[in-house]
């Protein structure tokens, strides 16, 4: 081991803070001296002296610790996994984990939970237009979401309008019971389950019925301008190029638009997403920007970001000749 001549040391303002800081039976310092196995942690009553390599990274991610639990959070295993995380690429928890967007239905905040989702926070809050791109468990739709219900309750917009390419998954609309509009139901459902997240099912029920929240199928937008609206294209890879043309055609004045996509899961029958080669295009229009979500940033349990990690690995292994994993067939969700 290394050790730092000139060791770090943390003052902890509060024996509550350092409980929090220690976690039950020093269960939090293990963590971070297993993630840091070159430094090691050693606690003399209100202070922590860090020894090793990484001592003062260590000793910011300890101080950095102390003001989240001073900001009222809780620390636990994911919050300090992630915290981990930040540090190691530069990020602050202290300005990530309390960045709250608005309280949900069970008043509980709504907030980033890593970097990679503040920066597509702030993307969405920056600009017109964002792209959220990446896998499964990211929080792409549901933080759009979420941005989008503080917009309308802010009165920065009028309305919210969510919608989907209705593109079968290996299974006919025909064989589903019902009209049209109970038949691409499924489709819309995880905006649904976003909404009701936000606001409580009845609130959100009235949102729907006034048509301030409108749920409508891609190709319901045909033809429509929509002005004073936060608008979000989900599954947007299962979109064409003619479609994803003609979404981004339809924004009026005062819209904010957020679009978001996994492009290995792409279920258009051609193969012909409208995400393909769309960055390149757009790249450098003002007011308009991409988001990439990597599996360090998923938060659906770790075996999803385990199993995320496992097609990247494999989608590499392959030729560059073979089309790797674009027409995945598989389960929603961002």
């Amino acid at each position: 081991m290394t050790v730092n001549t000139a060791p770090y040391t943390v003052i902890v303002p509060g024996a509550h803070l350092m409980a929090g800081l220690v976690g039950q039976r020093d269960e939090h310092l293990r963590m971070i001296e297993a993630a840091f196995p070159d430094s090691t942690l050693l606690v003399r009553g209100n202070e922590i002296h860090i020894a090793g390599a990484q001592a003062e990274l260590v000793g910011g991610l300890c101080e950095e610790l102390v003001m989240l639990l001073q900001q009222g959070q809780h620390l636990d295993e994911h919050a300090l996994r992630r915290s981990i995380e930040m540090m190691r690429e530069n990020e602050r928890p202290s300005k990530v984990l309390t960045d709250d967007i608005l309280r949900g239905a069970k008043g509980r905040p709504i907030r980033p939970k890593t970097a990679g989702q503040k920066r597509y926070v702030d993307a969405i809050r920056d600009n017109v237009i964002t792209f959220g791109l990446g896998p499964a468990g990211t929080g792409k739709s549901w933080l759009a979401v979420a941005m989008a219900v503080h917009a309308l309750q802010s009165k920065q917009v009028q309305r919210i309008i969510l919608t989907r390419p209705a593109v079968e998954a290996g299974e006919r609309l025909g064989f589903l019971p019902g009209d049209l509009m109970a038949k691409i139901d499924p489709y819309l459902r995880p905006l649904y389950d976003a909404l009701y997240d936000m606001v409580d099912p009845e609130g959100g029920q009235r949102l729907l019925e006034r048509q301030t929240v409108e749920v409508a199928p891609l190709a319901f937008m045909r033809g429509r301008t929509l002005n004073n609206s936060f608008i979000i294209l989900d599954e947007a890879q299962n979109a064409t190029p003619e479609q994803m043309k003609m979404f981004l055609t339809r924004i009026g004045f005062g819209s904010k638009v957020v679009v978001t996509g996994d492009t290995t899961q792409v279920d258009v029958p051609d193969g012909r997403s409208g995400l393909a080669g769309l960055e390149r295009t757009l790249t450098g229009i003002d007011g308009l920007a991409f988001v990439h979500l990597r599996k360090s940033d998923v938060i659906r349990h770790r075996i999803v970001a385990d199993i995320v990690a496992a097609y990247e690995a494999a989608d590499a292994a392959l030729p560059s000749s073979e089309p790797a994993h674009s027409a995945r067939k598989g389960s929603r969700g961002g």
